[in-house]
């Protein structure tokens, strides 16, 4: 199957995956925040979002859809822009947010969602991660394969398994922090202001990435 598809090397791509999947980044802390902020279901719904995201760029990188970006200076800064100002957006709310209308009991359900909805868009608004699929998979794939592109399709499943695995972990461990932080409302309203500063942070500099 491996040889049809074009697949090359699946044991070191799986290694890959896993260095990269554990290496911390928006990803990582976006679920942490989510989850210890509202639990560990608001967290599952970060975590979905964020590998849903990642569906969208492994079709785009089968598709040929991530070369543009590559190519096109235009492509590249308007899905930039537009990825700065969401991650902008929703670290000034955290900023301004305050600690009475936090209620996480009223708000578990539309929670999950929200957390799913952004987790998703930070994901498909940012383009160094489609640029990162466009470089990242083709490299284990020969195009000379019979279904090439099936093969991209599965490397990149294979990425969004490992990183899905990893990023129920993080929820989890984030569950155990908002049951703590419950206890202690001042400390969690003052991690709505340090997660709020550092996603502002990851706004800023998306802004002023440049394509490599």
């Amino acid at each position: 199957m491996t040889t049809m598809l074009g697949i090359q090397h699946y044991d070191a791509f799986l290694l890959a995956c896993i260095a990269l999947n554990l290496t911390p980044g928006l990803d990582t802390f976006y679920i942490l925040a989510r989850s210890g902020r509202e639990g560990h279901a608001v967290g599952l719904g970060a975590a979905l979002g964020i590998n849903a995201g990642c569906v969208v760029h492994t079709l785009a990188a089968v598709l040929g859809l991530s070369a543009l970006l590559m190519t096109s200076a235009v492509a590249f800064a308007v899905l930039k822009y537009l990825g700065a100002a969401y991650l902008a957006w929703i670290g000034l709310r955290m900023l301004l947010s305050r600690q009475h209308e936090r209620r996480p009991t009223q708000t578990r359900g539309t929670g999950f969602a929200a957390a799913f909805r952004q987790g998703m868009l930070t994901n498909v608004l940012n383009p160094k991660v489609a640029l990162f699929y466009l470089a990242f998979l083709p490299q284990f794939v020969s195009l000379h394969a019979v279904h090439p592109q099936l093969g991209l399709l599965v490397l990149g499943a294979s990425f969004i398994g490992t990183g899905l695995s990893w990023s129920l972990v993080l929820a989890m461990a984030g569950g155990h922090i908002h049951r703590l932080l419950q206890r202690k409302p001042q400390v969690g309203q003052w991690m709505d202001r340090i997660c709020g500063a550092v996603l502002l942070g990851f706004g800023l500099k998306l802004a002023f990435q440049q394509r490599s």
